[in-house]
């Protein structure tokens, strides 16, 4: 008789927790670990015979939640940077037509 052991990835688990810690409280770190832990558990999943290795989707999940957090990481950077480029821009214009009158 052929007995399967059945495990479940510790890096998908490990994908999973960061990736929801990383919206209570390790915020861009938590993401970088879910979205690196969780390519490193699909590849190890896929690598294995199938049916050996499980956590396919904790580690997707974890991978999903870290990269949604990221963008919108880079989306709130890129506001930030445009609004105080956009001040620093047009006070400088403002003031530069204010010292012509």
């Amino acid at each position: 008789m052929n007995t399967v052991i059945h495990r479940t990835s510790s890096l998908a688990v490990i994908s999973l927790v960061f990736g929801l810690l990383c919206w209570f409280a390790l915020f861009f770190v938590g993401a970088i670990v879910a979205v690196i832990c969780g390519h490193a558990a699909r590849a190890e999943i896929r690598r294995e015979p199938p049916g050996t290795i499980e956590g396919d989707g904790m580690a997707l999940a974890g991978l999903i939640l870290g990269w949604i957090h990221l963008a919108l990481w880079v989306v709130a950077l890129a506001f930030i940077f445009l609004f105080i480029g956009g001040a620093v821009f047009f006070g400088g214009i403002a003031s530069m037509l204010h010292a012509m009158h």
